[in-house]
Order: C-alpha cells, then structure tokens, then sequence
C-alpha cells in the first residue's frame, strides 16, 4: 500500500508543478485528471476486494461449510469454563454456611444456569452479529 500511496503523491506532485507552469487556468482540468486517477485506483482496489470476498463465499459454498466466526469457542464454552472457576468458591461458601445442603444447593444453581444456557441455543453472545473487516483495509 505504500507503494501506491508513493505513486499517489508523485501524481500530486506533478499536477502541482504542472499547475504553476500552465496557471491558474488550466487548474481544473488538472484537478480533473489527476481526481481521475484517483477515482481508477478506487475502482481497481474495490473491484479487486469484490472479486476476492466473492472468491470466498464460493469456495465456502463449494465446500459446503459455514463461515468460520473468530472467538467461537470462548462463546459457546465460556459460561462452562466460567461455571467450572467459580464453582469452587461458591462450594466453599456453601458448605461454610449451610453444609452439604449449602454444597447441593450451589451446585443445583451452577447445573441450572448451565443447563439454561443450553437450552437457550448456545453461548451468551449470540445475537451479536459477527464483525466483518473494514471494506477500507487491503
């Protein structure tokens, strides 16, 4: 990208310099130009991210598997493993104060809450939609 933000202030430089030497009214048909070329350096980066982004949905499509959500994991196991963490302390509280009854009790709520959360369809994030790269990223 570096390259053609180079190509791009060479461009500039030149349509500057052309302007001095043919004034100021030859300046819109230089700012013209030079839009232009930037306006073709657009149309080629977009075409060339469309081409690739439909390149993907085909091979996924081909394939015949979903697209492959970053963080998946963590959101379909988090509660469990966070169940998992706390169920320690929480055991600990609940014999402390009430026994084996308290320890039932604690572990009642984390199957529970556990067994909620399944039932709900999955992880806790899942009505966010997944976040899609920047369009303006090469």
């Amino acid at each position: 990208m570096e390259a053609r933000d180079h190509e791009l202030k060479k461009e500039l430089a030149a349509t500057l310099q052309a302007r001095g030497e043919l004034g100021a009214e030859y300046e819109s048909v230089l700012i013209e130009s030079f839009l232009e070329k930037v306006e073709q350096r657009l149309d080629t980066t977009l075409d060339r991210r469309v081409r690739r982004q439909l390149a993907e949905q085909q091979m996924t499509a081909t394939r015949g598997a979903r697209p492959t959500e970053p963080g998946s994991f963590g959101e379909r196991h988090g509660l469990g493993i966070v169940s998992l963490v706390l169920a320690v302390p929480l055991s600990a509280i609940g014999v402390a104060n009430a026994g084996i009854e308290g320890l039932v009790v604690a572990w009642l709520g984390i199957v529970g809450v556990n067994a909620f959360q399944a039932a709900r369809g999955g992880g806790l994030f899942r009505r966010r939609e997944a976040r899609t790269p920047s369009d303006w990223r090469d």
